[in-house]
């Protein structure tokens, strides 16, 4: 063996180390702490903007009139010493009885829809008390649907009741003021639910009457009239009851 098969050029020499240094180093795999880590940074980073805080939704038009102008209008007139004493709404309810649902099967769910529509809330079914033969009643059998309004909806209920519903009847000539029970409740029958505008004319099957009862505070009926009354209730003239 020759001095040069012992020893190689000293090109190759140099070369070795270069070429060592240009291999890649192995790749180590990231702890979990690590990639828990870079995961949260990641995602605060993509995390969307905090929401801002929803606005309250404003009170009901009826519901600031009775605060700011007919409060103290009765409060001038009836000399109450106290904020709790001004007459308010309690709730609204609305029956509509379905004695057609003894030989008409689907009557009770025409009814629960037109309710749905005109009140926004699905209403109860109401059932009989006991049995009535000469009526072919039994006891728990369905006979009527029924809607209590409380708080917004009964608010907003009454608004359009008074300024777009009733205005609808036919030949209307205001509400009977001898409707009240003696401690402020007022009790309304309409004889067409399609009086109210969200009910479609082309999509009942026929035609029903409901009763509104209007429930409030007012310890007599002269306050309870005289709330309603500036609440926008069209009540007819004293003069033309007295003259019927």
């Amino acid at each position: 063996m020759t001095t040069e098969d012992q020893n190689p050029p000293e090109d190759e020499v140099a070369e070795r180390p270069a070429a060592e240094e240009e291999k890649p180093a192995p790749r180590r795999r990231p702890s979990r702490a690590s990639a828990a880590t870079s995961d949260d940074s990641a995602s605060e980073e993509t995390a969307a903007p905090a929401k801002a805080p929803a606005t309250p939704r404003p009170p009901p038009r009826m519901l600031e009139k009775l605060r700011t102008e007919i409060g103290p209008a009765m409060t001038e007139e009836f000399g109450y010493t106290s904020y709790m004493q001004i007459p308010r709404l309690n709730k609204i309810v609305l029956n509509v009885g379905l004695g057609e649902a003894l030989t008409n099967n689907r009557a009770l769910e025409a009814a629960t829809r037109d309710m749905t529509l005109i009140t926004g809330q699905k209403p109860v079914t109401t059932k009989a008390k006991k049995s009535i033969a000469g009526f072919k009643i039994r006891e728990d059998m369905p006979i009527g649907v029924s809607v209590t309004l409380r708080g917004r909806r009964m608010y907003e209920f009454f608004d359009r009741l008074v300024s777009s519903t009733l205005p609808r009847i036919r030949d209307f000539q205001g509400l009977s003021r001898n409707a009240f029970d003696g401690r402020g409740n007022f009790s309304l029958g309409i004889r067409e639910q399609v009086i109210f505008p969200e009910i479609d004319y082309n999509t009942i099957d026929r035609i029903r009457g409901l009763q509104v009862i209007i429930v409030t505070t007012a310890p007599n009926d002269a306050e309870g009239l005289r709330m309603l009354e500036l609440m926008g209730m069209p009540f007819t003239r004293v003069q033309e009851e007295q003259v019927a």
